[in-house]
């Protein structure tokens, strides 16, 4: 896969709505499926699949802006456990999912692939809300 076949740097992936924070080197969007809530996806601005396609000083700051996400999310959602997920398998994009694992969790021992649920999509001024909240934390969070 090349810039010109992948969705996330085409822009066609995560959507726009979703939009959360410039972080310096990765975006960070909620995730389309809420069914945990607070799911994030940072993805790296530039097409790179690989960790050590990076240099030193890029792999640095993007697991300080990773960890500004995890941080962020952890309080909004009082977060038991944050899990971090990059895999790369279906899209070839260095792109972290920052997931927070709640109280409430149906499977707190299970990995979030693992679960069967019918997806759980925000929309209208409820997905704005979410998104608008998460920026106002990580904006403080800064």
């Amino acid at each position: 896969m090349t810039e010109n076949t992948c969705s996330a740097c085409q822009g066609s992936w995560p959507k726009e709505d979703h939009f959360i924070a410039d972080l310096g080197l990765s975006k960070a969007y909620l995730r389309e499926d809420q069914f945990f809530p607070g799911w994030t996806v940072v993805v790296f601005k530039r097409h790179a699949t690989e960790l050590f396609h990076l240099a030193p000083t890029e792999r640095i700051q993007l697991m300080e802006e990773v960890n500004l996400v995890a941080k962020t999310l952890a309080q909004v959602y009082e977060a038991r456990k944050i899990n971090y997920e990059l895999l790369g398998n279906q899209l070839p994009h260095i792109h972290w999912h920052v997931i927070p694992r709640l109280a409430s969790d149906p499977a707190p021992l299970e990995p979030v692939w693992r679960v069967q649920h019918e997806p759980m999509l925000r929309s209208g001024p409820d997905l704005q809300s979410t998104v608008l909240r998460l920026q106002q934390a990580i904006q403080k969070a800064r």
